[in-house]
């Protein structure tokens, strides 16, 4: 197994007498996307700051690229890039201007790697325009590249997809996508928009009450929410659902929805044959990211 590029430990953050953060502990390697979700408040933000040297860890431990963020905070930060929200540009200048000035906070960034992240951003053709005339969804992917010029392999992304039409987020994704793949980049974002996370992560930490409630990779987390759910497509689902009873629901004229232990399914199958009811298929019932996500955390509520 590769070593991890981001390890959060036990994390624990105090405001006041109030406790935020609990025990919150997150992994990530090389070419992973990992999707940080929660309700709002649930401590995304806060864990993030955290990460970054943002703010002052309670106790527990943040470990990047091998150094402690507390203890070596240059080496730690080092390789990381991060966008909070929206990304901090200068409106009046071009976007090849605001990349220069931004490369030269970093002894390593020559003009190569400025084209370079340009063209990965995919920005050739309006590098040179002003970033007042750039859509949000251009500037985000500015934003990007501002945080890429230094070759981070850790790269944190709070909210990117704000305000973004679908064109910029599916934009966005193509881009965090190929950070991973081509890049080798470990990625962590936070966002509420479930379904687009759904279809780019790998990963997902699911956070409330700042408490980590799950986290795994995309398919388990969605499998273990699902479990207990069966689709059977039968002839008739009006006589199947009167066969079986209460754990099933008729979807339409010929598929019901089965309610049950894995165990069980042998013998449903078996009581739906003796009622020569023809049955075409059966599988597991797999919910998507968002059904998931308020099956663990009983919805937007906070504590």
């Amino acid at each position: 197994m590769q070593d991890a590029i981001l390890k959060c430990e036990n994390l624990h953050k105090n405001f006041r007498k109030k406790e935020i953060l609990k025990n919150v502990s997150l992994e990530l390697s090389s070419g992973d996307i990992l999707g940080f979700i929660g309700p709002n408040g649930a401590g995304k933000t806060t864990t993030i700051k955290l990460i970054l040297g943002l703010q002052k860890i309670g106790s527990g431990k943040v470990i990047i690229n091998g150094h402690d963020i507390q203890k070596d905070f240059e080496k730690a930060i080092a390789k990381v890039g991060a966008i909070i929200e929206n990304p901090d540009l200068y409106m009046y200048m071009s976007g090849y201007d605001n990349l220069k000035l931004i490369s030269n906070l970093y002894p390593n960034v020559d003009e190569k790697r400025i084209s370079e992240v340009i063209k990965l951003v995919g920005l050739e053709n309006r590098i040179n325009d002003k970033v007042s005339k750039y859509s949000l969804g251009m500037r985000q992917r500015l934003g990007v590249a501002q945080a890429i010029l230094h070759k981070p392999n850790l790269l944190i992304l709070d909210e990117p997809t704000n305000g973004l039409d679908p064109e910029g987020i599916k934009d966005l994704r193509e881009l965090l996508v190929k950070l991973a793949k081509k890049e080798g980049m470990a990625i962590l974002i936070s966002s509420h928009n479930l379904a687009e996370l759904e279809s780019f992560c790998n990963k997902v930490s699911i956070i409330k009450n700042g408490v980590i409630v799950e986290t795994s990779d995309l398919e388990t987390v969605k499998k273990e929410a699902s479990e207990g759910n069966y689709i059977i497509e039968v002839d008739d689902s009006r006589k199947a659902r009167m066969t079986i009873g209460d754990m099933s629901d008729a979807i339409d004229n010929n598929h019901i929805q089965v309610h049950s232990d894995k165990e069980n399914i042998p013998f449903i199958i078996k009581k739906l044959v003796l009622q020569d009811i023809k049955i075409y298929s059966i599988k597991e019932d797999v919910i998507s990211l968002e059904d998931a996500f308020f099956k663990k955390t009983g919805g937007n509520i906070i504590d």
